[in-house]
């Protein structure tokens, strides 16, 4: 079936496609032996122990909030240049 890409970079699926992914909003796009793949997928909220593991992680790798007028101030300064 024939796919359009539109002016904003987006592809149109045809009806008959979409019909039998009822109550999908999301799909995972990837390239395959030059080929584009869209599998579709349920998309649910990370939240208890694993989103803490995650709040941790970035906490203890991440710039703390005093550091990041700096990072902002400089990334300003750099793309004036």
């Amino acid at each position: 079936m024939l796919c359009k890409v539109t002016s904003k970079n987006q592809l149109t699926l045809p009806k008959e496609i979409l019909d039998r992914f009822k109550n999908r909003e999301y799909f995972d796009a990837r390239l395959e032996n030059g080929r584009i793949i869209l599998e579709p997928m349920i998309v649910r909220p990370v939240v208890g122990e694993r989103l803490n593991g995650i709040r941790d992680a970035v906490a203890e790798s991440g710039p703390d909030e005093s550091e990041i007028e700096s990072i902002v101030h400089e990334a300003r300064r750099a793309g004036r240049n």
